[in-house]
């Protein structure tokens, strides 16, 4: 479990375990998450290994370039595999190395039956081949932690002393010496601390990286008075503006589900008439910069404006959201990461896990505190997941993560199913399946719609310690191949540890 250091060129280091497995006469095979990881792998394997050594497997290609790579894996000519999360079953010959990238991004699920996960694949096929297995990032999963603490693989990190000369300086808003300074600090959403340090970064002639949770303008908005949740007249779908103003430059609000207009407005409740903003997104941020700072020049990277794959190193500000920061030239000279509670108060069994990743991908690309770099979270430093980016120490919350799942039963401490179709087929199929003695049964619980489904739908829980999961797999798979053969007419939908569980 290899944690890399902030700024560190992650890319050359994979390249040289692929190096280390070709001078064995192995082969290797390593996942990133996305297309921009994809190419800067893709791009330090041509710098560094032998032509015609690798090949990159990834699904925007051409059939015919896709085919032709399959082959050359398949005869052995290219011994090095690079690819997203299908090149996980890539069939390399004499496989010596496999790792992944960022496990914690969501990409590496597959969103399909039987929705496996990338690094598991790898874990599986590196105890089959009997070869190395790397699970890289700068943050840690629980489930990267459990495989430590197991035994089954062994920690990789940077002292402490190396740590600090690599990272910038983190600073939370909700520090003690910051409320004296400014006290509307815990409440504004861009207070005296950010200005002061994206100002400074500018003089310096150095980049500032900016990060959104959400993308769009407004893409949530409230009654003015009374900060209730604006709504549609006509199908009560919720209120927002657009990215790009409508006729004339105005920004007209819109429902964001039957696309209507709402040029006037009444709150239902106290029949307040005013609209305000209760998200603000990445491109109602990059006006809000420009007025602050307007003789810095902004740019926008994220969904509706385009992912930016690098940026230069004059001074600018980079607005992005989680996932689509560019790469800037010599580094970051600040980074500001804006509204928290979007991430931190998520419904979700990782939204402390995934915060942190999110926020230490972006404060990676800032340059050294000894080069003047500098990371400001709006957020209470109090917070465990501010504490540990603030010592950077993704570790320390993954083990605090695991320890917590341990106590409450969750993954990846246990194994979880969750079945999910209508009330009459989970009882058939709960009727049918032998599960373990020791299975927790939890729910029904209504499952939340997805597009196109029609009916409501009920989805259970399936509970069983972790040295039980293959049984349970088992008895789970039974099922479905009797149903599947005797062709059902409702399917229940089988998933095992799926990442949305909360």
């Amino acid at each position: 479990m290899w944690t890399a250091l902030p700024g560190e060129d992650w890319p050359a280091r994979l390249v040289e375990l692929c190096q280390a497995a070709l001078s064995g006469g192995r082969g290797a095979l390593v996942v990133a998450p996305d297309g921009r990881d994809l190419d800067r792998l893709a791009a330090a394997a041509e710098a560094r290994l032998p032509k015609g050594s690798v090949v990159v497997l990834r699904a925007d290609a051409a059939p015919d370039a896709r085919y032709r790579r399959f082959l050359d894996v398949v005869r052995g000519t290219a011994k090095v595999v690079l690819g997203t999360r299908a090149a996980v079953y890539a069939p390399v010959a004499d496989l010596g190395l496999v790792a992944v990238w960022d496990d914690g991004d969501d990409l590496h699920a597959e969103p399909r039956a039987p929705y496996a996960h990338a690094r598991d694949v790898l874990v599986h096929r590196a105890h089959l081949a009997s070869c190395a297995a790397v699970v890289a990032a700068t943050a840690r999963t629980a489930e990267a932690q459990l495989l430590i603490e197991s035994g089954w693989a062994h920690e990789l990190a940077a002292d402490r002393a190396t740590l600090r000369a690599a990272a910038p300086r983190v600073q939370a808003l909700g520090a003690d010496a910051e409320l004296a300074r400014d006290p509307a600090a815990r409440t504004a959403r861009l207070p005296s601390l950010v200005h002061r340090v994206a100002r400074q970064a500018l003089a310096d002639g150095a980049p500032v990286l900016v990060q959104v949770p959400r993308a769009g303008y407004a893409p949530g908005l409230a009654c003015d008075r009374c900060r209730a949740p604006a709504r549609c007249a006509v199908c009560s779908g919720p209120l927002g503006i657009a990215p790009t103003p409508g006729p004339g430059g105005s920004r007209v609000p819109a429902c964001r589900w039957c696309a209507r207009p709402a040029a006037t407005f009444d709150c239902p409740y106290c029949h307040g008439t005013k609209l305000r903003a209760s998200v603000v997104g990445a491109a109602r941020t990059a006006e809000e910069l420009g007025r602050a700072f307007p003789g810095a020049a902004v740019r926008v990277s994220g969904r509706g404006s385009g992912v930016l794959p690098s940026v230069p190193g004059g001074p600018a500000l980079v607005v992005a959201t989680p996932g689509a920061e560019p790469v800037a030239e010599g580094g970051y000279g600040a980074a500001l990461l804006l509204d928290s509670w979007a991430l931190l108060g998520r419904a979700d069994l990782r939204a402390g896990e995934e915060t942190l990743r999110r926020w230490v991908n972006a404060a990676a690309l800032v340059r050294p505190a000894s080069a003047g770099g500098q990371v400001v979270v709006a957020a209470d430093a109090a917070h465990p997941v501010v504490q540990a980016l603030v010592r950077w120490d993704p570790g320390w919350l993954a083990a605090r993560e695991l320890a917590d799942r341990r106590e409450l039963g969750f993954p990846p401490v246990t194994r979880m199913a969750a079945l999910s179709g209508t009330a009459p087929a989970l009882a058939e199929f709960l009727a049918a399946a032998r599960l373990p003695a020791d299975a927790d049964l939890l729910g029904p619980v209504p499952e939340p719609p997805r597009p196109g489904q029609e009916g409501e739908r009920e989805r259970y829980l399936v509970r069983v310690p972790r040295s039980e999961g293959a049984a349970l797999a088992a008895a789970l798979a039974e099922v479905q191949g009797v149903r599947s053969a005797k062709k059902a007419p409702e399917h229940v939908r089988v998933q095992l540890d799926p990442l949305d569980l909360v």
